[in-house]
């Protein structure tokens, strides 16, 4: 007689940061969001989301930012976690743990990350096998970052960036992260937008044809030249470390600088890994950085680590 099929007792889901590419903001909207034009490029720093059965809804956070992330209802993971349950009629609590090396409030999506992760665990944690269209728009009710975030690779992104399109990409491209921890709050770097585009006429943002080309291509040095991101000038209007930080890895040899999304998080581009780690080496003599981190994009979104069992 085959065995009984049990419930899973704990599901792990890693899920990966992002940055942006090209970041074009358009005009505010009705609504209080600006029309994006964005391209999501997933790279290999990663979070890891486990979802296990428990007698309350609850959150744990380890690693080196955890004193920085919310563990009560305010967390984008439990509420991803709580919308999963309300769309396969769920009545169970979960325990979730964030094993978290993401950067938090670092523009790299490190909550929206674990959003998605959240979202991937508890489908396979209740066997709910919902579809990619419930879990995508989910993920987008929880936040514009989140859908890509399930996709990874490499996208361009529309609306408030919820709405992601996959863009064909060769090859593997190094970066070099250097991370500031003193954070920037998205809301702020968009009201300082505002305040320093406040009356110009603002077309609505489309995304380059010079960095479609560069990926296609897996050219490096194109790629380098078609970085760009709107926000960075409100970013180092708030932070002007930044300005310095940047300018730093472009007397050290990186190809291309841009802040990450709403900052205050630095990445630049690096000609191979070699280059990176170099790099990284003349950063870290400098000082200019709370933490330097290498990482490779793209890689996939949200990928099932863990299906343990009972035995």
């Amino acid at each position: 007689m085959s065995a009984p099929v049990l419930p899973p007792r704990g599901v792990s889901v890693r899920v990966p940061a992002k940055v942006n590419l090209e970041l074009r903001v358009g005009p505010r909207r009705s609504d209080g969001f600006h029309g994006l034009s964005t391209v999501y490029h997933a790279v290999d720093l990663f979070d890891v989301v486990t979802v296990e059965p428990a007698q309350e809804w609850g959150l744990t956070c380890l690693g080196p930012y955890a004193d920085r992330v919310p563990t009560d209802e305010t967390n984008l993971a439990l509420r991803a976690a709580r919308a999963v349950a309300q769309l396969a009629e769920v009545d169970e609590a979960v325990h979730i743990t964030i094993d978290k090396t993401i950067p938090v409030a670092g523009g790299m999506a490190g909550g929206s990350a674990d959003a998605a992760g959240a979202l991937v665990a508890c489908d396979a944690l209740w066997q709910s096998e919902l579809s990619r269209a419930e879990l995508d728009e989910a993920a987008a009710e929880l936040g514009s970052d989140v859908p890509f975030l399930l996709t990874g690779g490499t996208a361009i992104g529309s609306g408030r960036g919820e709405q992601v399109v996959p863009v064909l990409t060769q090859g593997t491209f190094h970066w070099v992260f250097a991370l500031h921890h003193g954070g920037l709050s998205t809301a702020d770097v968009y009201a300082e937008i505002d305040r320093l585009r406040d009356g110009e006429d603002l077309p609505e943002p489309q995304p380059s044809e010079e960095l479609m080309a560069a990926l296609r291509a897996g050219d490096v040095d194109r790629l380098s030249l078609a970085l760009m991101n709107d926000l960075e000038p409100a970013a180092c209007s708030l932070d002007p470390q930044l300005q310095q930080t940047m300018a730093a890895g472009l007397s050290h040899g990186a190809l291309a600088t841009t802040v990450s999304g709403s900052g205050p998080t630095v990445a630049f581009l690096a000609r191979d890994r070699a280059g990176a780690l170099d790099l990284m080496v003349a950063l870290s003599a400098d000082g200019i950085a709370d933490d330097l981190v290498h990482a490779r994009g793209p890689v996939a979104g949200a990928q099932l680590l863990s299906d343990v069992t009972v035995r």
